[in-house]
């Protein structure tokens, strides 16, 4: 899927969201309401307007970071285990928020508890989605040491999936860091190549090789400025496409 037209005319979507992203800035709420809301409102309006298959895969770092914590002496898969139980509290936040909007949600859990989500099992996850639900894929992929984009980067194989979108806290994929540096210079596209040989941090390096070996594009775009989700997801030219 080299080519951009095609990658435009996608039917299966993975949404990668960050975590932190659901914490508003300078609060000490982990989840902001009002975050959660304003995404599941426009997934829900973008979803009016277009027959995307969506499944999304959110992180947990508004609630832990398990290297950090490995990092000041804890036991790194046991860190691991709990961001895993992290970004399931995220996923049914943003489930409910969703079921708000009418829209069918249902969570996989790659640990299970089968009290508040349902076990992954690829097949059921990719009928769901063909019938119209959003999925949310939690728990990571249910084993230590690997992230939540690597999650997105598997899941996205697995459910056959034709690009992942990257909702981040910049609008793009920029040659240095934007924050730091104010003439960094935005990619409108970039190739999986040119990622590595020039470090852009696009994903950690297992999820960018999972992507990379099977051909699935990545969008990175900006989460924070609103009507972005619904921008994405109806296929207009946003962010920077990594393929």
């Amino acid at each position: 899927m080299s080519d951009l037209a095609t990658i435009r005319n996608f039917k299966r979507v993975v949404l990668k969201l960050s975590g932190e992203a659901l914490r508003a800035s300078g609060s000490h709420d982990n989840i902001s309401p009002e975050i959660v809301e304003r995404i599941a409102r426009e997934i829900h309006e973008a979803r009016q307007r277009s027959d995307v298959e969506l499944a999304i895969v959110v992180g947990g770092g508004n609630f832990w970071r398990g290297a950090s914590a490995s990092a000041r002496g804890m036991d790194r898969a046991t860190a691991d285990y709990v961001g895993m139980l992290a970004t399931v509290m995220n996923a049914l936040a943003l489930q409910a928020a969703l079921e708000q909007e009418g829209e069918e949600c249902i969570v996989h859990s790659a640990i299970h508890m089968q009290n508040v989500a349902e076990p992954f099992i690829r097949r059921k996850a990719s009928r769901q989605m063909s019938r119209g639900a959003i999925v949310i894929f939690a728990a990571g992929t249910g084993s230590p040491f690997f992230s939540t984009d690597t999650t997105a980067a598997l899941r996205a194989n697995e459910m056959n999936a034709d690009v992942i979108f990257k909702a981040t806290m910049v609008d793009g994929v920029y040659d240095s860091d934007p924050k730091k540096n104010p003439d960094a210079v935005r990619y409108e596209t970039v190739s999986f190549r040119d990622c590595i040989n020039k470090e852009l941090g696009v994903m950690d390096s297992t999820a960018f090789s999972l992507c990379m070996d099977n051909d699935i594009p990545i969008i990175v775009f900006d989460l924070e400025k609103e009507g972005n989700i619904q921008l994405a997801l109806n296929r207009q030219d946003i962010g920077t496409i990594v393929h």
